[in-house]
């Protein structure tokens, strides 16, 4: 599992639409947020915060998250190579692990970087650090379980062309089904109390709660469970490839 795991990452990294993933992933954020002069710039807003970065974080991991994970099965199925893969002495959850926390890295690698924007913004404050580290610290982490789930969506999705553009599309669809269908559902205001439920069940109501700096068991154990359904779903689709 780890050599898979090992392989699914040289491979991205050594690749150029490995590093230009990366590279707009940064570009977009960092443009956003000193360049252009829009409500999350940093210099315009006047305030030591970084909340830009994670209010268009979101947005961007849609189309970053899927440009990692479109290749994961759908290569594998179209040069051919998933019956060799599946005859390797690895479960089926095994090998979709490896190649989930391989997109998972991958995601965590391109976070990395904005802890530039973080120390920027740290040495900008009056008095310097002055800043809300709670929130900052909530907001990070809810970011990687969004890239998390938003991975899980991928390798699905990933799992059902042997196409990388239709496994592209798929899980922007899915993925934004899953973190904003629920409250454009919500936002019609015709469940009454039940609204909320239905609310509940998107990820930016618990992405949004994390970000307070406010570390719910409940919002984690959402992201959890949201990890294991897509990998669950992974894992029946992967075995119905041998019927």
């Amino acid at each position: 599992m780890y050599s898979l795991y090992i392989k699914e990452i040289k491979v991205f990294l050594n690749s150029l639409i490995g590093y230009f993933v990366i590279g707009v992933f940064l570009t977009i954020t960092g443009l956003f947020l000193w360049v252009f002069p829009m409500s999350y710039n940093v210099l315009d807003r006047g305030f030591a915060d970084v909340n830009g970065l994670f209010a268009l974080a979101p947005i961007v991991f849609l189309l970053l998250v899927p440009a990692i994970t479109m290749r994961s099965f759908a290569e594998e199925k179209r040069v051919g190579t998933i019956e060799l893969l599946l005859t390797m002495p690895l479960s089926d959850m095994q090998i979709i692990l490896a190649k989930y926390f391989a997109g998972l890295t991958l995601v965590i690698i391109s976070i990395l970087p904005t802890f530039i924007y973080f120390l920027s913004v740290y040495l900008l404050g009056y008095p310097k650090g002055n800043l809300d580290f709670g929130a900052i610290c909530g907001s990070y982490i809810g970011l990687i379980f969004l890239g998390a789930a938003f991975t899980a969506t991928g390798v699905f999705c990933s799992l059902l062309t042997d196409s990388q553009i239709v496994s592209f599309i798929l899980s922007v669809l899915v993925s934004f089904i899953v973190w904003l269908g629920f409250d454009f559902v919500y936002s019609f205001d015709v469940f009454g109390s039940f609204g909320q439920v239905i609310k509940w069940f998107g990820i930016d109501h618990h992405y949004m709660s994390i970000s307070r700096g406010v570390i719910d068991t409940r919002d984690i154990g959402y992201f959890i469970t949201v990890i294991i359904l897509f990998l669950l779903f992974s894992r029946l689709r992967l075995q119905s490839l041998k019927w």
